[in-house]
């Protein structure tokens, strides 16, 4: 391997959006996600519904209007 050309491998904290922090090493430095092992659904067993800038309610306004225009054509 040729020296001089990797990157420094160094010690980074990662800290979630739920306050969960651990210690892992990495190129980049500390990390901030949005999402960890502790509260993934996936691993953690508890589903969590977040309704993100009302995107259900935009859905749903979109759908009522289809649906009208679609009885209007009938």
């Amino acid at each position: 391997m040729k020296k001089g050309i990797h990157p420094d491998y160094k010690k980074a904290l990662v800290t979630c959006a739920c306050g969960n922090s651990f210690e892992t090493k990495s190129t980049i430095g500390d990390l901030k996600v949005e999402v960890c092992s502790s509260c993934h659904p996936f691993f953690s067993g508890v589903q969590k519904f977040m309704d993100t800038d009302g995107r259900v309610e935009k859905f749903r306004k979109r759908a009522s209007k289809t649906a009208a225009a679609n009885k209007a054509k009938e």
